[in-house]
């Protein structure tokens, strides 16, 4: 029997998608089908592709050091999260300004 794969809800269109645990949130939400900021190419540098969490914050990678670094630069809001550095582990909703 297969592992069940983690679903991440966009809101506020409530679009869901099913991924492999591990997956970039950034890769989640091109899967998708959403349109996704990431002028420097998901490289880490622009900060963004941040999105805000709406639950399930335990399901995703622990903000590492980078991504603090990243966000602190780049003004971005310290709740919000970078899709291109955030793993997905478990079912998460997620949101955008933009969408």
């Amino acid at each position: 029997m297969l592992a069940a794969m983690p679903q991440i809800r966009l809101l506020p269109g409530d679009v869901a998608v099913e991924v492999p645990s591990g997956t970039t949130l950034l890769d989640a939400v091109v899967t998708a089908g959403l349109p996704i900021a990431r002028s420097c190419g998901a490289d880490g540098l622009c900060g963004k592709c941040a999105l805000r969490i709406l639950a399930g914050v335990d399901a995703l990678s622990p903000e590492a050091d980078d991504e603090t670094r990243i966000k602190a630069r780049n003004r971005v809001e310290p709740e919000l999260r970078l899709a291109c550095r955030v793993r997905v582990l478990g079912d998460v909703t997620a949101t955008a300004s933009y969408w």
